[in-house]
């Protein structure tokens, strides 16, 4: 029986790559997509979700969640690495909702819906499940997991010396769901770096005359552009689709129990995530947090779904 999630994303063209594996999955039922604010604005993180979705035309089409119009994170702007729409300039056509549902009440009322069975794979900042929250307090409850694509066990981070970008765009809300009682699995840098793509996955993608393949075309040659002029990398990682497969087979994952936390006040330190692996830690390990990955293995699945999304569309 496939799983039941919810997809909370900033789009973002990993984001994008992301939903494109994740709508034709067979283990999932990907019941919601929510959009939150973070590589790209809030309105143009909803834009982007329906965009994604229009353009993949998916057997099962998800209930879609609108970014909070004006709730911008205050520290990042993920747009010099993925293009001023997100989405490498892609310009994908988008219809006009006349009525949208705010992404945290979505989120509210598909955990509702099904108590106890939703996954949220969260693959942006935590502003919108931190506001689900903080609104109806019982739902820590009613979630099953919470899989956060986020992090750094190391303290190297990739937007300031030891911060990850959406644990720093957010990192009120990060510990906030850092110190929920809801079970949680972290997938950081440390592990998500372990993944590296070459030039040569650009050759692997499905054919241009699929909606998958078009969408991945339009998107992907930006961001090997933009790691290779603003960061001098002639690779990418793929975090999202990392973290997506770590709900799909959580067993291609090396995980620990540590106890962690979220700083939100330091001058230098902001959005670091502390994890205490001290023998004689006195705070519980209440996180499950991936330390390796069987990287061969993750990369053949990407690579698959990728394939299996271009024979659908």
């Amino acid at each position: 029986m496939p799983r039941k999630v919810i997809i909370d994303c900033d789009p973002g063209i990993g984001d994008a790559l992301a939903l494109v594996l994740a709508l034709f999955e067979p283990q999932l039922d990907v019941v919601a997509i929510t959009a939150v604010a973070g590589n790209v604005s809030a309105e143009q993180a909803t834009t982007n979700v329906q965009a994604i979705v229009e353009q993949l035309d998916p057997p099962r089409y998800p209930r879609l969640g609108a970014a909070m119009p004006g709730d911008e994170v205050p520290f990042t702007d993920g747009r010099y690495l993925h293009g001023p729409d997100g989405l490498g300039g892609a310009n994908l056509p988008v219809s006009q909702l006349f009525r949208q549902h705010l992404a945290d009440k979505l989120i509210s009322d598909e955990v509702r819906a099904a108590p106890n069975e939703i996954t949220l794979l969260c693959l942006g900042p935590l502003t919108n499940v931190a506001r689900a929250l903080a609104r109806e307090p019982d739902l820590v409850d009613l979630i099953n997991r919470i899989v956060i694509a986020g992090g750094s066990v190391k303290g190297v981070g990739n937007v300031t010396p030891c911060a990850e970008f959406n644990i720093y765009a957010d990192p009120v809300a990060a510990r906030t769901i850092f110190r929920s009682p809801i079970t949680k699995t972290i997938i950081p840098l440390d592990v998500t770096d372990q993944v590296v793509w070459t030039l040569d996955l650009l050759d692997r993608l499905p054919p241009d005359f699929t909606r998958a393949g078009a969408l991945v075309r339009a998107t992907l040659p930006y961001l090997f552009r933009s790691h290779r002029q603003h960061l001098g990398l002639e690779n990418i990682r793929l975090p999202e689709a990392v973290a997506l497969a770590a709900v799909v087979h959580p067993d291609w994952f090396q995980m620990e129990e540590l106890p962690g936390d979220v700083e939100t006040r330091g001058e230098i330190t902001l959005g670091a995530t502390i994890f205490d692996r001290r023998p004689n830690a006195t705070r519980q390990a209440d996180l499950e947090v991936a330390l390796g990955v069987d990287a061969s293995l993750v990369a053949d699945y990407v690579l698959r779904g990728l394939a299996e999304a271009g024979r659908q569309t």
